[in-house]
């Protein structure tokens, strides 16, 4: 199961501002909060305990699971030790992410401690976790989440990040991964002026895209936004991203019919044929509901309007172009009857013969969406 979540740095926000912004990710879904003792000077470490205690309570009480960045200086710091996470229970602490370690038994002893706390390790390298399980590390308290990165060009590789991510869940280990709120002004353990993305590639884009991108590996269970704070829009673009499919978003070219937007955004679902085509994706069912009239319930659509189709003609429209690109979404037309109304996504450039009119293009940021795109994977396409 996904969880969305934020991060909050209270050592240096006010803890009103930061109630505030818990209580409307609360509201939104959001079940996940990563803060960070590394970076809160020692002299103040044992003033921030006791009002971290408080924040703590708050943080339940709205139905949050905290976890915090550690070091074995910050166990020595409180008073803990692989052996003894009882300071980190007083805290009422959920999750211990741990930013080094104590070795391979240190470890394994972390992963048995008798208060619940999950033990999160670094998945964005392999920091010998296979090891731990195979030599006695309790699994079930074991969950890996990646690094954040404030350094332009250095956030992880995608292809190297997936590499990992199908490694972790081999183990069968819960993932997690940060997306980064592009608000001006965010802050997190340190000053960050170029977001916190775990991916270097989704530096600045959109951060509903972000998690489209992280979602639609398939390996990537929760998605934490590193920097604080994300606007309001951003908290509410994640929170309502699809789970259940790929969401690409295009442009729509002029002139399309209201039978082609039906087809495009209204149809439910859209699904690569299985018998993939490496030229396009082919969403086939909607040539075959468009046969004859049909009422909004026949035709697989569940937003209440009304959707009868008033012709069932596609007439040939120009596209302008004579040959279609990687991402031109197209309908079959009047002129190949059989398999009219069937929707295309290009993949490969072919020609224009007069049997697909051109409905709209994927925005360039969304191409790569493409390549997660499987035979019998679920897409949506939106405006």
């Amino acid at each position: 199961m996904h969880k969305l979540g934020i991060s909050v740095y209270p050592d240096k926000t006010p803890m009103e501002e930061v109630y505030t912004y818990m209580e409307k990710a609360a509201k939104l879904g959001y079940s996940r909060i990563f803060t960070c003792f590394l970076s809160i000077p020692e002299e103040e470490r044992e003033t921030y305990m006791v009002q971290f205690k408080e924040f703590m309570a708050k943080a339940h009480e709205l139905g949050f699971e905290v976890a915090a960045d550690t070091n074995p200086a910050v166990f020595e710091i409180i008073g803990a030790t692989p052996d003894n996470l009882k300071p980190f229970a007083d805290l009422g602490l959920d999750i211990i992410r741990m930013d080094g370690n104590f070795g391979t038994q240190g470890d394994i002893q972390l992963t048995r401690n008798p208060y619940n706390i999950k033990i999160e390790f670094n998945a964005s390298m392999n920091a010998g976790v296979e090891l731990l399980i195979n030599n006695g590390g309790n699994k079930d308290q074991i969950i890996m989440c990646h690094n954040f990165f404030p350094e332009r060009y250095t956030g992880l590789d995608f292809d190297l990040f997936m590499d990992f991510n199908r490694y972790w869940k081999e183990l069968n280990l819960h993932t997690a991964a940060f997306v980064s709120s592009n608000n001006e002004h965010t802050i997190g353990p340190w000053k960050v002026f170029c977001g916190l993305p775990t991916v270097e590639i989704m530096r600045g884009l959109p951060i509903d895209l972000q998690a489209r991108y992280l979602l639609a590996t398939g390996d990537v269970d929760d998605i934490l936004i590193g920097n604080y704070p994300a606007t309001d829009a951003e908290l509410e673009a994640l929170a309502n991203v699809n789970y259940q499919a790929i969401e690409i978003k295009v442009d729509e070219v002029e002139g399309i019919t209201d039978n082609e937007k039906m087809i495009m955004y209204d149809f439910a679902p859209h699904w690569d044929r299985y018998d993939h085509s490496s030229f396009m994706l082919r969403s086939s069912m909607p040539r075959i509901k468009f046969k004859s009239q049909k009422s909004v319930q026949d035709f697989g659509f569940n937003d209440g309007a009304d959707h009868k189709i008033k012709s069932q003609s596609i007439p040939y429209r120009n596209p302008g172009k004579k040959v279609f690109t990687r991402g031109d979404v197209l309908i079959v037309n009047d002129n190949l009857e059989h398999y009219r109304g069937e929707l295309e996504i290009v993949l490969t450039e072919i020609p224009d013969d007069g049997e697909r009119n051109l409905v709209a293009t994927i925005k360039p940021e969304e191409l790569m969406l493409l390549d997660f795109i499987r035979p019998g994977q679920h897409f949506k396409i939106l405006k």
